[in-house]
């Protein structure tokens, strides 16, 4: 059986406490201001590079694969990007009822980049963990390394941003993974500009250029290269235009991106509730 690459002491200690309160001293990252251990990271992804994508409708939506293939090319990296997606999943979902795991088997790929929900709870949280650490064991096997891709909460709930990061933060720390944090880089550009369009009409899925700003982070943080300078209209391999984005705004989001990546390269959050 694959298990989490978490201790486990960890595990024990969650069990015990019925998944409802934070992690053992043990489990816990390191206190704000103090110097975090370092942190292992994965090389950047190269030219030729191939990324899969896993996760629900925050991934499928507006073609963040396509998205971030275009960026890429634009670069010239020439990344091959796909993904694998189901609406609504969890990661637990997607290890057991797509095909996923065979898609990581056999894809030489260079990076599988993970992301469900906000993942805010701490029953949540120790589950995005878990299926992070799972679904890493079948990564590396295969050759690739793992990311942990950011998403944000709903716009009811503005105040869960900081556990959505940290999550995923920790789960990426966890199996020594690149974090990637989109959902930063969003609070990045409502700092320069709280007007800007990044929650669809639902309030919870994005705009075409909350998207592109997700991008624009995968890409930055996969590559490490400045997403500063890329193009503000994206095409799709197969024609179309994927997003176009006027020029006072491209340039705060490319900003945005650039800020919120440098800021949480090596971040390595204490697991709080």
């Amino acid at each position: 059986m694959i298990a989490s690459r978490w201790t486990a002491r960890c595990w024990a200690a969650l069990l015990a406490l019925g998944l409802a309160l934070p992690a053992s001293p043990a489990c816990q990252g390191t206190d704000p201001g103090e110097t975090p251990e370092p942190v292992e990271r994965p090389a950047a992804v190269g030219a030729g590079g191939r990324v899969l994508l896993v996760g629900n409708s925050l991934t499928a939506g507006n073609d963040l694969a396509g998205m971030l293939e275009a960026l890429a090319d634009s670069a010239g990296l020439d990344w091959q990007v796909a993904a694998e997606v189901a609406g609504g999943a969890s990661l637990e979902d997607l290890w057991a009822g797509t095909t996923t795991r065979e898609l990581i088997r056999d894809g030489r790929w260079d990076a599988v980049v993970l992301q469900q929900g906000p993942s805010a709870l701490p029953a949540s949280r120790a589950h995005l963990r878990h299926w992070a650490g799972v679904f890493d064991e079948a990564i590396r096997e295969a050759g690739a390394r793992t990311g942990l891709y950011m998403v944000w909460p709903d716009l009811v709930r503005p105040g869960d941003f900081d556990r959505v990061r940290d999550s995923y933060a920790l789960a990426a720390a966890d199996v020594g993974g690149w974090f990637l944090p989109a959902g930063e880089s969003w609070r990045a550009a409502w700092r320069r500009d709280p007007a800007a369009a990044l929650y669809g009409l639902d309030g919870f899925h994005p705009t075409p250029e909350g998207t592109y700003l997700a991008a624009l982070t995968l890409f930055a943080g996969l590559s490490d290269r400045t997403p500063v300078g890329l193009p503000a209209t994206l095409s799709a391999q197969s024609g179309g235009t994927l997003v176009s984005v006027p020029p006072p705004l491209v340039d705060l989001l490319q900003a945005a991106a650039a800020e919120a990546v440098a800021q949480y390269r090596d971040y390595r959050p204490e697991d709080r509730p």
